[in-house]
C-alpha cells in the first residue's frame, strides 16, 4: 500500500490521488454526493430525508482505499438530486426547467430523470413546479462542468502514461430495484457490471473485474437491469483503449435504506471492497522493477 496524497477539495468533487500513479485504473463515484443546498431543500416538496433517497449514500467510502493501491479516486460533491452528472448537459427536462423545449424522446429525460432530476427513487417529485434555465445553467457551471474536466483529465492522464484508461464508475443500487428484475427461483445479483454490452470496455478487463467481485464472494451479473449511462457511453472507447466498467453495489450489503445509515456489517463490507480495488488496480499496473540491494 502506498502512502495517498492530501485530498484535492473544490465546490465540485474531492479528488483523492495515489502520491504515484501506478495503474491506468481510475475510480468515479459521481452519486455519492451530499451537500443539499439549503435554498434546494425549501424549495422541495421533499424532506431533507426523503430527498437523499436518490443518493449512492457510502459508496465513495467504499472505494476510499482507491489511492492506497496507485488508483485516484474522484467523489461528487453536490447530490444526484440537485445535478445529475452521470446525465449529458444537454439532457434538460422541459417539465421542471422553464423555457427548455420539448426535444425528441429521451427515456431518462422522460422518467424525470434528466440532468436536472425532477425525480428521486419511486418516482417522487422533487420541486412544487419549474425552477428557471439560468438555475439550471448556473448548476451544470458549477458542478457538472468542473467534475468532466477532471474526470477527463484523469482517464486521458491514463491513458497517456500506461496506454490505455479503465475508468470504474461507482453506484448504489436499492434492494427493490434487483427484485424487481429478478426470475423467480434465480439467485439475485448482489453486483450488476454494466458495460453497454461491449461497447463501453473490451471484454478481457469486464472479466478481470467481475472476477475480482466473485472472488471476494459477490454474486455478479452484466448490464441487467443496469447496462451504463452517461459516463459509460461518453468515456468508454474500447478501441481506442478507453474502457469504461459501471458497478452497482445492493445497498442492502452494507446499509440500512430506510434510515440512510451504515449497517452493522459497513466496516467488514467496505473491507472486502478495499480487497477488490486492490486487485482492480493490478489489472496493467506498472511493473516497477525492485532496486538493487
Amino acid at each position: 500500500m502506498h502512502e495517498r496524497e492530501t485530498a484535492v477539495q473544490s465546490e465540485a468533487f474531492t479528488l483523492y490521488q495515489p502520491r504515484r500513479r501506478e495503474t491506468p485504473v481510475v475510480f468515479s463515484s459521481p452519486h455519492s454526493g451530499r451537500a443539499y443546498p439549503p435554498a434546494f431543500l425549501a424549495e422541495s416538496v421533499l424532506d431533507a430525508h426523503m430527498i437523499r433517497s436518490s443518493e449512492d449514500a457510502f459508496v465513495d467510502e467504499l472505494f476510499m482505499s482507491a489511492p492506497d493501491f496507485g488508483a485516484p479516486l474522484i467523489a461528487a460533491t453536490a447530490p444526484r438530486a440537485y445535478v445529475d452528472l452521470n446525465r449529458a448537459a444537454d439532457e434538460m427536462d422541459a417539465s421542471v426547467v422553464e423555457g427548455v423545449p420539448r426535444s425528441p424522446h429521451n427515456p431518462r429525460v422522460a422518467s424525470g430523470l434528466g440532468v436536472i432530476p425532477r425525480v428521486v427513487s419511486g418516482g417522487r417529485q422533487i420541486y412544487r413546479g419549474k425552477i428557471p434555465l439560468e438555475e439550471a445553467e448556473a448548476r451544470i457551471k458549477r458542478h457538472w462542468t468542473p467534475y468532466h474536466a477532471a474526470l477527463r483529465q484523469l482517464t486521458e492522464a491514463s491513458h497517456s502514461q500506461f496506454g490505455q484508461s479503465i475508468l470504474v464508475d461507482c453506484h448504489s443500487m436499492p434492494h427493490e430495484a434487483i427484485e424487481a428484475h429478478s426470475r423467480p427461483g434465480q439467485a439475485r445479483p448482489e453486483v450488476v457490471l454494466g458495460d453497454r454490452f461491449g461497447a463501453a470496455a473490451a471484454r478481457d478487463v469486464v472479466d478481470q473485474i467481475e472476477a475480482a467481485f466473485r472472488r471476494a464472494g459477490l454474486r455478479v451479473s452484466r448490464n441487467a437491469p443496469f447496462a451504463g449511462a452517461y459516463i459509460a457511453q461518453t468515456y468508454g472507447r474500447p478501441s481506442r483503449g478507453y474502457h469504461v466498467v459501471q458497478v452497482e453495489i445492493d445497498r442492502a450489503l452494507y446499509m440500512d435504506e430506510a434510515q440512510i445509515l451504515p449497517s452493522a456489517d459497513f466496516e467488514a463490507f467496505r473491507a472486502l471492497i478495499s480487497g477488490v480495488v486492490a486487485e482492480i488496480t493490478r489489472i496493467g499496473r506498472l511493473q516497477v522493477p525492485l532496486a538493487a540491494e
